[in-house]
C-alpha cells in the first residue's frame, strides 16, 4: 500500500485486505470517511494485482490508474532492478544511478540503438531518443533543426545525459567516406567532447545536493551536412553563477577549476602561483573534500585539444590564482570618516601578491577598493568619496566576479572557435538544452529565481505540446483514452514574468528608480502588488524579509535581501579602468582599450540607454530559447 508522507513522497506498508473499504496504517483509519493517513483508493484492487511485475513496465502510461502515487512506485521497482529509463509516452524519463554503469554507455550499445530498425522496440534509453532524433533530421524531405531538452531538479543527471548524448553523435554521425576525411571527423569529435570537461571545470561546482552541479545553462548546437555527418559545433551559455566566484552557501564549494589549480599544480607553478602547501583562502570552503571533478590534469589536456596552448593556460590559472589571493584582502573601519578604511594587517600580503599575478599596480588596486570616484557638476567636477566597510567588500567582490565572467565567456568563444563548421558546411542541427535544475535551497536569491523562472518555462512547454496537445488530439479523432489530470502552471509564470505587474517588472522598476529600498519593503511591494495572485505566499515564521512563489514543483522561499541588487549587477567604472591598466596579456584581451568609449561617468547630450537587468537579459534568452 502506497501512504503520503510530507512533500508528496511516498512509502509502501502492507494491506490486510484488498477487499476491504477500511483499513489501519500505522495507527492511522484510512476510508471513505477517514481524515487519517491519505491512502491511494483509485482502482486499488486492478494496482494491487499489477504490483509484481511492475518493474516490468517499460512505459509509465501502461500503469493504470496513473497517478502520482503510481508512477512513483513503478519508478521505484524499476530502479531497484538497476532499470534506470523508462517511456513516459514521447518522454524519456532518466533516474540517476548514483553509481558507474558502464555498460549502459559502451560503443557497442550506440551501435546497436543506431542499426535496429526499430530503435523504439528495444529497451528504454538515452540512445533511442537520441537516435529517433538523428532519423528525424535525415528522413524528412525539408531539412529541420531537432532539439532535445533535457530537464530536472538539481542531480538529476541532466549533464551526464547531454554528455552521453554527444558522446553518441560523435560515433553515429561520423562516417566519412575517405581517411583523410576521416581524421578531420575525428578531430572535430574530439574537440566537441573536449569541450565538457572545460565548460564543467570552469562552470560547475559542488553544492548541497550535486557534487557536479552546472552553475550556467547552455544550449550545444550540433552541426550536421548534407549527408547527416557531424561537422562541428556552437554552444550558448546562459547566466553564469558569477557570485559564487566570492560567496559560496554553508557547506558547498567554488568553482571546480580553483580546487584544482591547488591540488594539482606542481611545485613549480605552486611557487609562481603563490599557492603554498595548506594555505588557507576565503574564496575556497571544503578545500579538503576530493571529488572526481577536481582532476586537472584531465582539464589541462582537453584545453590542449581545444587549441589553448600551455602558456595561455598558465596565464589564465595564473590569474585565478590572484583571485584567490584577492579573496584574502579584508578592511576595518576608520575611524575618521573622511578617510578610507583601513587595509588589516594579515591582508597587505594578499594585496601585494593579488596585485603581482594579475599584473595591477598595487596602489591603484587599493585606492579602487577603497575610494569611490564621483563626476558632478556641468564641468564633470572629480570628487573622490571614502568607501564604507560594506562597499570596500563589494567592490572587492565585484572585481573578482568580473574577471571570472569575462574569462568564462572568453573560453566559450575559444570553444566554439575551434568546434564551429564553416557555415556552407551544414544544413541542419540537433540541439541539446542543459539547463539548471529546479532548486530550493535554505537560502534563495535571484539566482534561484532566474533558475526556477526557466524551469517553469519547461513545464509549461512540455505540458502544451505534450499533454495538452495530445488530449486535445485525441478528443478530436473521437478516441477512446483515460484523462490524464495535469497542473497548468500559467498563473505561476504570470507572478513572475506577467504584465503589468510581476516579480520581474517590480524589481526592474526598483532598479530604474534607483531608491534606497530596504529588504523589508522590497517584501511589502510584492506581497502588496501581486497578492491576487494564488501563487504568491508568505512565510509567517520567517525572521527575515522574503516572500514564497508556490512553483509546479513545490513553494520555494526566496530572500528579499540583495535581491534589487544583484538585478542591477553594478560595475563600478573605476574597476573596469583599473583592469585595462593591467599589463597581462590574458587580461589586456580581456579588458581592452576602446579610445571611442564613453565612460559611465561622463556627460552625454543624450538621455542614457538603460541597462538590461539581469532579469530582463535572461528573459530575452528565455524567449530565444522558446
Amino acid at each position: 500500500m502506497l501512504v503520503a508522507r510530507e512533500r508528496k513522497t511516498y512509502y509502501v506498508t502492507s494491506l490486510p485486505s484488498a477487499h476491504s473499504h477500511h483499513f489501519q496504517v500505522n495507527g492511522h483509519s484510512s476510508g471513505p470517511d477517514a481524515h487519517g493517513g491519505k491512502a491511494l483508493r483509485e482502482d486499488l484492487q486492478e494496482f494491487l494485482g499489477q504490483e509484481a511485475p511492475l518493474h516490468l513496465l517499460d512505459d509509465l502510461t501502461k500503469v493504470n490508474p496513473v497517478t502520482l502515487e503510481t508512477v512513483l512506485r513503478c519508478l521505484q521497482a524499476r530502479y531497484m532492478a538497476d532499470t534506470f529509463y523508462t517511456n513516459a509516452g514521447c518522454t524519456l524519463v532518466a533516474l540517476n544511478p548514483f553509481k558507474p554503469v558502464p555498460q549502459l554507455y559502451s560503443p557497442d550499445l550506440m551501435k546497436e540503438y543506431h542499426a535496429a530498425p526499430q530503435p523504439q522496440k528495444l529497451k528504454p534509453h538515452i540512445f533511442t531518443v537520441g537516435e529517433q532524433t538523428y532519423r528525424n533530421v535525415k528522413s524528412l524531405i525539408q531539412p529541420v533543426n531537432q532539439s532535445i531538452v533535457v530537464s530536472g531538479e538539481s542531480g538529476a543527471g541532466k549533464t551526464w545525459t547531454s554528455r552521453c548524448l554527444m558522446k553518441f553523435y560523435a560515433v553515429v554521425a561520423a562516417s566519412p567516406t575517405s581517411w583523410e576525411s576521416h581524421k578531420i571527423a575525428e578531430r572535430i569529435e574530439q574537440r566537441i567532447l573536449n569541450s565538457n570537461p572545460v565548460m564543467e571545470a570552469f562552470g560547475n561546482a559542488c553544492t548541497l545536493r550535486n557534487n557536479n552541479s552546472s552553475r550556467f545553462g547552455k544550449f550545444i548546437q550540433l552541426q550536421m551536412n548534407r549527408a547527416h555527418q557531424m561537422t562541428g559545433a556552437a554552444v550558448q551559455t546562459y547566466l553564469l553563477e558569477k557570485t559564487r566566484v566570492a560567496c559560496q552557501a554553508s557547506n558547498e564549494r567554488n568553482f571546480h577549476i580553483f580546487y584544482q589549480i591547488c591540488k594539482g599544480a606542481s611545485a613549480d607553478e605552486r611557487l609562481r602561483w603563490h599557492l603554498p602547501e595548506g594555505a588557507a583562502f576565503s574564496w575556497l570552503p571544503n578545500p579538503e573534500r576530493t571529488l572526481e571533478e577536481d582532476c586537472f590534469e584531465v582539464t589541462r589536456e582537453a584545453m590542449l585539444h581545444l587549441g589553448i596552448d600551455t602558456l595561455t593556460q598558465n596565464n589564465i590559472f595564473k590569474v585565478l590564482a590572484g583571485l584567490l589571493h584577492l579573496g584574502n584582502v579584508r578592511f576595518a573601519d576608520c575611524e575618521d570618516e573622511a578617510q578610507p578604511c583601513q587595509l588589516m594587517d594579515d591582508a597587505k600580503g594578499s594585496v601585494r601578491t593579488s596585485a603581482s599575478l594579475l599584473w595591477l599596480p598595487e596602489d591603484p588596486l587599493l585606492e579602487t577598493l577603497r575610494i569611490r570616484t564621483i563626476r558632478a557638476g556641468r564641468q564633470q567636477q572629480v570628487f573622490r568619496k571614502p568607501c564604507s566597510l560594506a562597499e570596500c567588500d563589494t567592490r572587492r567582490d565585484c572585481l573578482a566576479k568580473l574577471i571570472y565572467a569575462r574569462l568564462f565567456d572568453w573560453l566559450v568563444s575559444v570553444i566554439n572557435s575551434s568546434i564551429y563548421a564553416a557555415p556552407d558546411s551544414w544544413t541542419t542541427f540537433i540541439g541539446l538544452l542543459d539547463v539548471y535544475g529546479f532548486e530550493s535551497f535554505p537560502d534563495n536569491s535571484l539566482e534561484q529565481l532566474c533558475i526556477n523562472y526557466a524551469n517553469e518555462k519547461l513545464q509549461q512547454h512540455f505540458v502544451a505540446h505534450y499533454l495538452k496537445a495530445q488530449q486535445e488530439e485525441y478528443a478530436l479523432e473521437g478516441l477512446e483514452w483515460s484523462f490524464v489530470n495535469y497542473q497548468d502552471n500559467q498563473t505561476c509564470l504570470d507572478l513572475i514574468e506577467g504584465t503589468p505587474i510581476s516579480i520581474c517588472s517590480l524589481l526592474n522598476e526598483e532598479c530604474r528608480l534607483n531608491r534606497p529600498s530596504s529588504a523589508a519593503q522590497l517584501q511589502t511591494r510584492i506581497e502588496s502588488a501581486l497578492a491576487g495572485s494564488p501563487c504568491l505566499g508568505h512565510d509567517k515564521l520567517s525572521r527575515e524579509p522574503s516572500f514564497i512563489v508556490v512553483h509546479y514543483a513545490g513553494p520555494v522561499r526566496y530572500h528579499t535581501a540583495g535581491l534589487v541588487e544583484k538585478n542591477k549587477d553594478p560595475v563600478p567604472p573605476e574597476l573596469t579602468r583599473l583592469l585595462q591598466q593591467s599589463e597581462d596579456p590574458l587580461l589586456k584581451v580581456l579588458f581592452p582599450t576602446d579610445p571611442e568609449e564613453k565612460s559611465q561617468e561622463e556627460p552625454s547630450g543624450k538621455s542614457r540607454t538603460p541597462v538590461l537587468t539581469v532579469v530582463s537579459r535572461f528573459k530575452v534568452g528565455l524567449v530565444v530559447l522558446t
